[in-house]
C-alpha cells in the first residue's frame, strides 16, 4: 500500500475507472471487516486502511485534474489523524501558495474540475480552498478551524508550500488560549449530552467518554508541543505506563463500536439508538438470554469504556493544564496531614498515600465534602485514586474505619451530592458498595427511565438532598416544608442509594434491594427505627405512586388501607419525599404538576387518617360545600345558586371534586341544568399546567368516546377524567388537558376548545375508526406487551380496569370506543403516561361486566385496540 502511495496510478486513467477502482476497493475492505471478529485491532486496521485507500485515490484525482504544482492536498481533520471510519466526511485543504491568484479563472476551473471529481467517484468531501495566510488569519478567529489545522497531513502537491504553512500554524499557536478555547468547548459539548455517559443513546464520538474526550486531550497536548501520541505523552511523565494501557484498549473498544455502527446504519451515524444498539450487538455476536438483551451487554462494555474515557480525560486534562499554566509550582494549603490544597483543588500529600493508608481512600471524599476551598480533585489526586482500585477489595468493604468514614459522609450537613457523584465518577462507590457496582451502566428499558440505574440513583439522592437546601425551597416547596422538620435526614439517603440497586436481577428489585438495605445497615451500626425505616422504604418505593395514580383517593378504603400499610407519620413522610425524588430522577418529561397533587392529596389524606380521624365523608362534603358557596358569593351570585344543580348529583360527585372545582361547575351551570344543547366550558388549570374542560350533556354511550376523540384530534393529552351521571340523566365530565406551550394566547385555544367540543358533540353516527398513531423508535426497539386486567372493586360494585401498553395518540379513544361500544359506564379515568409507557385505570360498570363470556370479549377487544 505504502509503494502504491509512492507511484499513483497514472494521470491517464479516467474518472471512471477510478470511480470503479475505489468502490471495489472500498467494498473489499468493509466486506473483509464485517466477516472478521469483532477485536478493536480489526477495527484499527480498517479505519487506517480506507485512509489510505482513499489517499491514492484524492492523488491519482489530484494529478488527473492538473492541479499546479505549487499547490498542495492536504487531509485535514480526521482524516488528518489517517484514520477514516466507514462512512466518515473526508475533509480535505487544496493549500496555495502566498501570492497565488485565486481570482484566476482557470486556477478556479482546475480546482471545481478536482472537487467535482471527488463527488463524482463517491467521495463525501468536505474541502476548503485557501493559502498559508488565509489559513492562519482564520485559524486565529475559529478554533474548530485551528483545531482541523493542526491534524493536517500532506498528502500530494508542493512540499515548500506545506512546510511553509506547517511553520506559520506552528508559531500561530497559542498553547493557554487554545487549552481554555478547547476546555470551554468540551464543557458546552457535554452539557449538550447532559453531563453523562449514561445516557441510554449515547454519541459515541461527542457524548461524555466519547472518542472526541480523547482526542481533545492529543488537542491540547500536540498544541503545547507536549507530544502526539500516548506514548508521547508517557515519555513526557503526563500519563504512566498503566493508563497507557487503559487508554488504547477503551480507545480500541470505542473505535471499534463507531465502525460496527457506520457498517450497521449504512450512513455517517455515531449515536448507538436503540434499533441499531440490538444490530451492533448481533454484528458483535452477542445473544439475548433470561437475564439480559444482547443490546443491554453491548452497552454495559460501552458504558465501562465510556466511564473509564471520562476519568482518564479528567486526569490528563488537569495533568495538562499544570504544564501549561504552571499551576504545579502554585503554593500549597495544608488541609490535614494527608491532604492540602493547591489552586482550588483537593492534593494527596503524595503520590503513594492510598497505598500506604488505604483508609484515605474514603477520607478523601469526607475531607472534600467538609472543607471550604476545593472545588474538586487534582489530576495528581484523581490518578492515585485510580490506581488504587484494585485496594478496594473485601477487606477494605468490611474494614470498621472506612465503615464509619462513610457514615460519616451520609451524615455529614452538606456535600452529599457533590461526594456520591464524584464517588460513582471515580469508581470508589461501586468498589466500595459492591452491590452498587453491579448496577453501574444497566440500562433500563421500561420507557420512561433516560438514565442508567446508577445515574438514576444519584439523580434520585440529589433530589432527595434539595428538599433539605434552603437555596432549593422554591422548586418543591410543599417537600421543602416537609423535610425542615424531618430528623436524620441521611436514612433518606440510604433508602435512595438501595431503592434500584437490585434491578436487572430477576425478580422484584423491591424485595430484593430491602434485602440489600438490610445487609447494610447491620454492618455499618444502622438499628431500630431508622433500618426499620431504610427498609420500608426501599421495599414500598413504588407503592404511594401506584395509589395516587392507579386507585380512587376518594374511596375512604382506599385511604385507609395506605394508612395501615405507612403506620405513622414520620414514615409517610419519609414515602412521599423519596416518591417525588424517584418520579422527579426518572426522566424531565416523567414530571408534571398533575402528578404532584394527586401525590400531596394522597400524603394529605392519610396524614388525617394517621391521626385517628378515619375519613367522615358526610363531613367533608359539607365543608366543601361551604367553601364552595362563599366562592361563589364572591362572584356576587345569588343564595342558593348551587342547588338546582347539586340537587341532581350524589355524594361521589362531592367526594372526588374540590370546593374550587364544585363552585366552577355550579356558576358555569346554574342556568343550564336542563340544557338540550352540550354545555362546554374551560379554563387555566389551577395547577398552572394545560387546561381543565367542562363537559355537561345529555348521557349517552358514545359520550366519552366522543369527547376523547376530539382531544386525540387536537393533539392534547387527557391526564385526568372524573366522569359522573346526574339523577337527571346528565353527565358531568371534567378532564384535566396537558397542552404543550400554552402561552398568552390561551383565551383564543379556550374559546376554541369550547366551540369546536361542542360541535364534535353534537356529532351523530358512528364512530370513525381510531387512527393507528406512529410509534416512537424507542418503542418499536423495546414494545410493551399489551395488558388488561379486570377486577371488581373491594365492594363488588363496580369494576377496576388496568391497561398497560407502549404510548401512541389514539390510545385512549382507541379504549372508550370498545367500552362504548359495549355499552359500559365509564366513572373514574386516572391516566398515567410513564415516558412513553401508559399505565391507565378506569373504574367502570355495566351490564356486560357480570357476564364471563361478555368480559372475555371485552378484554380480548381491548388487547386488539391496544395493539400496535
Amino acid at each position: 500500500m505504502s509503494a502504491l502511495l509512492e507511484h499513483p496510478q497514472p494521470a491517464a486513467e479516467t474518472v471512471s475507472d477510478l470511480r470503479a477502482r475505489f468502490r471495489e476497493g472500498k467494498a473489499r475492505l468493509l466486506d473483509h471487516f464485517a466477516e472478521s471478529r469483532p477485536t478493536a485491532p480489526a477495527a484499527l486496521k480498517l479505519i487506517r486502511a480506507l485512509a489510505r485507500h482513499v489517499d491514492r485515490t484524492l492523488i491519482a484525482l489530484w494529478q488527473h485534474s492538473g492541479m499546479p504544482e505549487d499547490a498542495a492536498l492536504l487531509a485535514v481533520g480526521g482524516y488528518g489523524r489517517g484514520e477514516l471510519f466507514p462512512h466518515s466526511d473526508v475533509d480535505v485543504l487544496v493549500l496555495l501558495p502566498p501570492a497565488s491568484p485565486v481570482g484566476n479563472d482557470a486556477l478556479k476551473s482546475t480546482i471545481e474540475t478536482f472537487i467535482t471529481a471527488c463527488w463524482d467517484i463517491g467521495l463525501e468531501i468536505g474541502s476548503s480552498v485557501r493559502t498559508v495566510g488565509e489559513c492562519i488569519a482564520m485559524s486565529q478567529s475559529d478554533v474548530t478551524v485551528q483545531t482541523a489545522l493542526l491534524e493536517s497531513r500532506y498528502l500530494w502537491g508542493s512540499r515548500r508550500v506545506f512546510n511553509s504553512f506547517r511553520h506559520a500554524n506552528t508559531r500561530a499557536m497559542e498553547p493557554r488560549a487554545f487549552l481554555r478555547a478547547k476546555t470551554l468547548e468540551m464543557v458546552q459539548r457535554h452539557r449538550k449530552f447532559e453531563d453523562t455517559p449514561y445516557s441510554l443513546e449515547p454519541n459515541c464520538k461527542e457524548s461524555p467518554g466519547g472518542l472526541r474526550d480523547l482526542q481533545v486531550v492529543i488537542w491540547v497536548a500536540r498544541a503545547a508541543g507536549l507530544g502526539k501520541t500516548w506514548n508521547a505523552l508517557a515519555a513526557k511523565g503526563l500519563i504512566t505506563p498503566f493508563e497507557v494501557k487503559q487508554l488504547v484498549r477503551n480507545e480500541g473498544l470505542l473505535k471499534l463500536i463507531r465502525a460496527r455502527l457506520h457498517m450497521v446504519a449504512g450512513r455517517r451515524e455515531d449515536r448507538l439508538v436503540f434499533d441499531l444498539q440490538i444490530e451492533v450487538a448481533k454484528s458483535f455476536g452477542y445473544q439475548s438470554t433470561r437475564e439480559h438483551l444482547a443490546s443491554e451487554v453491548l452497552m454495559r462494555r460501552y458504558y465501562w469504556a465510556a466511564k473509564a474515557v471520562s476519568q482518564l480525560n479528567q486526569i490528563l486534562m488537569l495533568n495538562i493544564e499544570e504544564q501549561i499554566e504552571g499551576s504545579q509550582d502554585a503554593p500549597m494549603r495544608r488541609i490535614n496531614e494527608k491532604f492540602l490544597e493547591r489552586a482550588g483543588m483537593l492534593e494527596v500529600e503524595s503520590d503513594d498515600l492510598y497505598q500506604r493508608d488505604p483508609h484515605a481512600i474514603l477520607e478523601t471524599f469526607l475531607v472534600y465534602q467538609q472543607t471550604v476551598g476545593p472545588k474538586g480533585l487534582s489530576a495528581r489526586t484523581l490518578r492515585a485514586l485510580y490506581n488504587a482500585r484494585d485496594l478496594m477489595d473485601a477487606d477494605f468493604r468490611s474494614d470498621p474505619v472506612n465503615r464509619a468514614t462513610f457514615m460519616k459522609i451520609l451524615k455529614s450537613p452538606e456535600g452529599q451530592t457533590h461526594a456520591f457523584r464524584l464517588m460513582n465518577q471515580t469508581s470508589v462507590l461501586g468498589r466500595y458498595l459492591w452491590v452498587f457496582r453491579r448496577i453501574v451502566g444497566q440500562m433500563q428499558h421500561d420507557l420512561f427511565h433516560v438514565y442508567t440505574v446508577d445515574q438514576h440513583i444519584i439523580m434520585v439522592l440529589r433530589n432527595v438532598r434539595r428538599f433539605f437546601i434552603p437555596e432549593h425551597a422554591h422548586e418543591y416547596a410543599f417537600c421543602s416544608q416537609l423535610a425542615s422538620t424531618f430528623d436524620r435526614p441521611w436514612v433518606l439517603y440510604v433508602a435512595a442509594l438501595f431503592h434500584d440497586v437490585a434491578k436487572g436481577r430477576g425478580g422484584d428489585h423491591s424485595e430484593l434491594g430491602a434485602v440489600e438495605v438490610r445487609r447494610f445497615c447491620r454492618n455499618h451500626g444502622i438499628e431500630g427505627e431508622d433500618a426499620e425505616l431504610a427498609e420500608f422504604l426501599v421495599v414500598a418505593h413504588l407503592t404511594m405512586s401506584r395509589v395516587a395514580q392507579k386507585e380512587d383517593l376518594s374511596d375512604p378504603d382506599v385511604i385507609d388501607v395506605f394508612a395501615k400499610l405507612v403506620g405513622t407519620e414520620r414514615r409517610l413522610t419519609a414515602l412521599y419525599l423519596l416518591t417525588v425524588a424517584d418520579i422527579r430522577g426518572t426522566s424531565p418529561k416523567v414530571w408534571n404538576a398533575w402528578k404532584g397533587k394527586l401525590l400531596e392529596d394522597l400524603y394529605r389524606l392519610t396524614l388525617r387518617a394517621l391521626g385517628g380521624a378515619r375519613p367522615n365523608m358526610d363531613a367533608e362534603v359539607e365543608a366543601r360545600k361551604q367553601e364552595a358557596r362563599h366562592t361563589l358569593n364572591l362572584y356576587s351570585l345569588p343564595e342558593g345558586t348551587e342547588q338546582p344543580l347539586w340537587k341532581t348529583l350524589d355524594l361521589s360527585y362531592f367526594a372526588r371534586h374540590d370546593a374550587g372545582d364544585i363552585a366552577w361547575h355550579a356558576r358555569a351551570l346554574h342556568e343550564h341544568v336542563a340544557a338540550e344543547r352540550p354545555i362546554v366550558q374551560a379554563r387555566l388549570s389551577s395547577l398552572g399546567e394545560g387546561l381543565q374542560v367542562l363537559v355537561y350533556a345529555r348521557d349517552r354511550a358514545d359520550l366519552f368516546a366522543r369527547i376523547c376523540g376530539y382531544f386525540d384530534g387536537a393533539g392534547f393529552n387527557i391526564l385526568d377524567a372524573k366522569v359522573h351521571t346526574t339523577r337527571t340523566g346528565y353527565a358531568l365530565d371534567t378532564f384535566q388537558i396537558n397542552i404543550p406551550q400554552l402561552e398568552q394566547h390561551y383565551r383564543d385555544l379556550i374559546s376554541f376548545v369550547e366551540t369546536q367540543l361542542t360541535l364534535a358533540l353534537e356529532a351523530t353516527g358512528t364512530l370513525p375508526e381510531p387512527s393507528r398513531g406512529r410509534l416512537s423508535r424507542r418503542v418499536k426497539s423495546f414494545p410493551v406487551t399489551p395488558r388488561v386486567a379486570l377486577r371488581p372493586d373491594e365492594r363488588g360494585q363496580r369494576w377496576l380496569l388496568g391497561v398497560s401498553t407502549s404510548d401512541r395518540s389514539g390510545l385512549l379513544y382507541a379504549i372508550a370506543r370498545v367500552l362504548a361500544r359495549h355499552h359500559i359506564n365509564l366513572q373514574l379515568a386516572k391516566i398515567t403516561t410513564l415516558g412513553e409507557r401508559v399505565e391507565d385505570t378506569f373504574l367502570i360498570d355495566g351490564s356486560a361486566l357480570q357476564q364471563n363470556k361478555l368480559q372475555l370479549q371485552v378484554e380480548s377487544e381491548l388487547l386488539d385496540a391496544l395493539a400496535p
